[in-house]
Protein backbone atom coordinates (compact mmCIF):
# COMPACT_ATOMS: atom_id res chain seq x y z
CA UNK A 1 0.00 0.00 0.00
CA UNK A 2 1.05 3.51 -0.68
CA UNK A 3 2.15 5.49 2.50
CA UNK A 4 0.33 8.32 3.32
CA UNK A 5 0.41 10.63 6.36
CA UNK A 6 -2.10 9.80 8.99
CA UNK A 7 -3.20 12.54 11.67
CA UNK A 8 -4.36 11.00 14.43
CA UNK A 9 -6.45 12.71 16.96
CA UNK A 10 -8.95 12.48 19.90
CA UNK A 11 -12.35 14.22 19.48
CA UNK A 12 -14.11 15.31 22.74
CA UNK A 13 -17.64 16.10 20.93
CA UNK A 14 -17.63 12.23 19.51
CA UNK A 15 -15.45 10.67 22.46
CA UNK A 16 -13.35 8.51 19.45
CA UNK A 17 -9.62 8.91 17.71
CA UNK A 18 -10.21 11.03 14.27
CA UNK A 19 -8.21 9.31 11.50
CA UNK A 20 -7.55 11.86 8.54
CA UNK A 21 -5.53 11.24 5.68
CA UNK A 22 -5.28 14.71 4.00
CA UNK A 23 -3.65 13.57 0.71
CA UNK A 24 -7.20 12.18 -0.11
CA UNK A 25 -9.70 14.26 0.22
CA UNK A 26 -12.40 13.66 2.56
CA UNK A 27 -10.67 10.43 3.62
CA UNK A 28 -11.45 10.32 7.27
CA UNK A 29 -12.75 7.60 9.74
CA UNK A 30 -12.86 7.02 13.37
CA UNK A 31 -12.25 4.10 16.26
CA UNK A 32 -12.29 3.99 20.18
CA UNK A 33 -8.76 3.71 20.67
CA UNK A 34 -5.89 4.91 18.57
CA UNK A 35 -4.96 1.23 17.45
CA UNK A 36 -8.59 0.92 15.89
CA UNK A 37 -8.52 4.07 14.38
CA UNK A 38 -5.08 3.59 12.69
CA UNK A 39 -6.78 0.15 11.33
CA UNK A 40 -9.33 1.70 10.19
CA UNK A 41 -7.52 4.64 8.43
CA UNK A 42 -6.04 1.55 6.47
CA UNK A 43 -9.12 0.67 5.48
CA UNK A 44 -10.78 3.82 4.47
CA UNK A 45 -7.41 4.77 2.00
CA UNK A 46 -7.64 1.43 0.32
CA UNK A 47 -11.43 1.66 -0.12
CA UNK A 48 -10.88 5.89 -1.24
CA UNK A 49 -8.06 4.42 -3.77
CA UNK A 50 -10.50 1.92 -5.12
CA UNK A 51 -13.13 3.67 -5.66
CA UNK A 52 -10.91 6.28 -7.12
CA UNK A 53 -9.94 3.52 -10.26
CA UNK A 54 -12.70 2.42 -10.29
CA UNK A 55 -14.50 6.09 -11.37
CA UNK A 56 -11.39 6.93 -13.42
CA UNK A 57 -10.43 9.78 -10.50
CA UNK A 58 -6.35 9.98 -10.51
CA UNK A 59 -4.68 8.50 -6.90
CA UNK A 60 -2.26 11.23 -5.82
CA UNK A 61 1.32 9.80 -5.15
CA UNK A 62 2.06 10.22 -0.87
CA UNK A 63 4.56 12.93 -0.55
CA UNK A 64 6.85 11.04 1.76
CA UNK A 65 7.33 13.72 4.15
CA UNK A 66 4.89 15.31 6.97
CA UNK A 67 2.74 17.93 5.11
CA UNK A 68 2.92 20.69 8.14
CA UNK A 69 3.69 21.23 11.40
CA UNK A 70 1.25 22.41 14.10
Amino acid sequence: MLKYEIILYWSDLDQVVIAEVPELPGCKTHGDTYEEALAMAQEAMQAWMDVARETGRPVPEPKGRRLMYA
